[in-house]
């Protein structure tokens, strides 16, 4: 029962409203585990573990095509690897779930069990370079606690979507307080969004975002790769806008042995023609400590700055490298360049300085990097310039047609409400799209279509709470929370 209310609940995140129907499955889930015969720490970490176990497999099925249809890797390896990888997340709700039997009361257990996910969903996002992908948060873009994620960011819209969840089972036995709560908690995160930090800055800057649609199969050959370089080297400099940006890997070989003359004359145009041309590309950067040589770059042709090279810098474990003692696995693999070196945290943004206009900075994610929010908060508080525009560069041919291109597009939405800032999404097979700083989407391209999205977006200034803040007040409340909990568990 409580892995299908785990699917369940996966499952709700892709409707419409996602984010409001996720709390009463919630709820229903700390019933079942609340009634259940057993009350012992052990039982509680196996039914967390059981409707975790439903909730990841459902959500994370799409890594199966990654591994079997594109790296030709055996169904059942394939099959257990996402149902491992299913197991090892499923721990950290299992571990929060605990809470459930730590405390007796009416609004207090609905605190620790909020502290308690909070913690988890935190170390989830951090232990083994982390994979914080289908946290609570991200369904809140449609639900009713999006206006905390400017202040609080992903882990407080987590926080109170648990505590209210955990709160509805107090309902029957104390329904007129128990309203009350529900009302004045959700009616003071909807006054949250009356109050807005980053404004319009310039002129809107004209966009166009490309989408190849190349299939993943053609990049390992090279004929594939030939064609897909001459589609996005003629689509940049067909471009009319300011701004041209291509995926993730537009340009599948490294740049030093691209074809002749495909680098130059792509700054010729955007020299010429007052362009600025953004792509993906494999860098070329030898780190001796490691002897890897290969980066997954974004590289930015502008009329009159140098080239600008962002080389990504939270990698994907497998897919971007190697963890020690996991050569084998890797080997299993039919994929060539799985080991990329890692770029550094903090990297200039890129700038767009327009004629009569002040310049504009972007910052610059490359596909899985924008699922963290903490890092790119930190690295947007740190930089030496203010950030006025996010840029999402992505290739999701890896998962064909499933949600995964969906899931990634409400991370977007959800970094684009913590940091109050615009954002373009520039990907192979979609969802390219265009996203307001308030998280919603202005302007989007149909999946699986090869085209390009025209269009406008302003650009903003101005730092939102969690910018300035990060994580540190929500997780301070929550350990907080969770130190009141063992006293008050001790007095019992």
């Amino acid at each position: 029962m409580l892995f299908a209310l785990g699917a369940m609940l996966a499952g709700a995140a892709e409707l419409p409203w996602g984010g409001w129907i996720q709390i009463p499955i919630l709820s229903l889930i700390w019933r079942q585990i609340r009634n259940h015969p057993s009350t012992s720490f052990k039982s509680t970490f196996f039914l967390g573990l059981s409707f975790g176990l439903g909730y990841f497999v459902l959500g994370l099925w799409w890594i199966f095509i990654s591994l079997h249809d594109i790296g030709g890797m055996n169904a059942t390896l394939s099959c257990t690897a996402v149902f491992l990888l299913a197991g090892l997340l499923a721990i950290f709700f299992a571990c929060a779930t605990l809470a459930l039997t730590a405390s007796k009361g009416n609004f207090f257990p609905g605190l620790l069990l909020a502290a308690s996910w909070v913690i988890a969903e935190y170390l989830r996002g951090i232990l083994f370079t982390g994979f914080p992908w289908m946290g609570l948060g991200e369904a809140q873009v449609y639900g009713p606690f999006a206006p905390v994620a400017p202040y609080l960011g992903g882990l407080g819209c987590t926080f109170f979507v648990v505590l209210i969840s955990r709160q509805l089972l107090s309902l029957r036995a104390h329904f007129k307080t128990t309203t009350l709560f529900l009302v004045c908690v959700i009616g003071v995160s909807q006054l949250f969004g009356l109050w807005s930090f980053t404004t319009p800055q310039g002129e809107p800057l004209a966009v166009e975002l490309i989408q190849g649609n190349f299939a993943q199969s053609l990049v390992f050959k090279p004929e594939g790769m030939l064609q897909q370089i001459a589609f996005y080297k003629s689509a940049m400099t067909d471009s009319q806008a300011d701004l041209v940006v291509s995926p993730e890997t537009a340009l599948p070989w490294p740049e030093t042995n691209l074809p002749t003359g495909t680098l130059e004359d792509l700054q010729d145009f955007a020299s010429k023609h007052r362009r600025f041309l953004l792509f993906g590309i494999l860098g070329r950067r030898f780190n001796p400590a490691d002897g890897r040589e290969f980066s997954n770059r974004a590289l930015g042709l502008s009329p009159s700055n140098p080239p600008y090279r962002y080389d990504k810098s939270h990698l994907v474990p497998f897919g971007e490298f190697i963890p020690p003692g996991f050569r084998w696995f890797v080997n299993a693999f039919n994929v060539p360049l799985s080991d990329f070196s890692r770029g550094s945290q903090n990297q200039p943004l890129f700038i767009i300085n327009r004629e009569g206009q002040l310049p504009l900075y972007a910052a610059i994610t490359i596909c899985y990097e924008d699922v963290f929010g903490s890092e790119l908060a930190a690295r947007l508080r740190n930089s030496e310039e203010s950030a006025n525009l996010l840029i999402n560069m992505t290739n999701l041919a890896w998962f064909g047609d499933s949600q995964a291109p969906a899931q990634q597009l409400r991370l977007s939405q959800l970094r684009s409400l913590e940091t109050g800032l615009p954002a373009l999404r520039a990907t192979n097979t979609g969802i390219t799209a265009v996203l307001g700083p308030d998280g919603k989407i202005l302007a989007e391209l149909p999946k699986f279509t090869q085209a390009v999205l025209k269009t406008k977006v302003q650009a903003y200034s101005g730092k939102t709470p969690y910018l300035i803040w990060g994580n540190l007040p929500i997780l301070g409340l929550s350990f907080l929370l969770l130190i009141l909990g063992l006293i008050r568990q001790r007095r019992i």
